[in-house]
């Protein structure tokens, strides 16, 4: 019996210094039942942007799960390019975040969720897409833990370059 496809791969985790501050960008493919990638990038565990794409027009092509594979590496690979060429760097500078070992004392951690969808609230033109779009998440996104011991651990924090990063990940290479 020919296995169905039903996720390209599992997603894509990488951590990024940038500027003094840990970055993680995850991507990942919620298969065709719903089909569509998500990419998010944290910072100190709070999610700076967000992109996510359907490919709900393309799940019957027999190349399905190439297609779907290079769309999330090209999403993954793009915010990657925005985090490193100042995108996102002038965004919420007044935000708390914390870095791998820092713990955040009692008085600072934020109230639970609300388990109503919120208004959204019309963010400033100037801010990218990606930003916007993590503003009006009404769920907190699952986590991926899937071939790494912690978030942030500091054994997966990249010393390399951009162009290092994706050509490390192009030839296969993982660390």
């Amino acid at each position: 019996m020919a296995k169905t496809f039903e996720k390209a791969v599992t997603g894509f985790n990488h951590n990024i210094k940038h500027k003094g501050k840990v970055y993680h960008v995850q991507t990942e493919d919620s298969g065709v039942a719903n089909p569509h990638i998500i990419t998010h990038l944290f910072v100190g565990g709070n999610i700076l942007a967000t992109k996510k794409s359907s490919y709900a027009d393309i799940t019957k092509s027999p190349k399905l799960p190439d297609l779907v594979k290079e769309m999330m590496e090209a999403q993954h690979k793009e915010m990657l390019r925005n985090l490193i060429n100042g995108t996102y760097d002038n965004v919420d500078k007044s935000a708390t975040s914390y870095q791998p070992g820092q713990l955040a004392p009692e008085s600072a951690k934020p109230a639970p969720r609300p388990s109503q969808p919120q208004p959204v609230v019309a963010a400033p033109a100037m801010l990218p897409p990606e930003v916007v779009a993590a503003r009006q998440l009404t769920e907190a996104p699952q986590e991926n833990n899937v071939g790494v011991e912690t978030l942030f651990g500091e054994d997966l924090i990249s010393e390399k370059s951009l162009d290092e990063v994706i050509l490390s990940y192009l030839a296969g290479e993982q660390g």
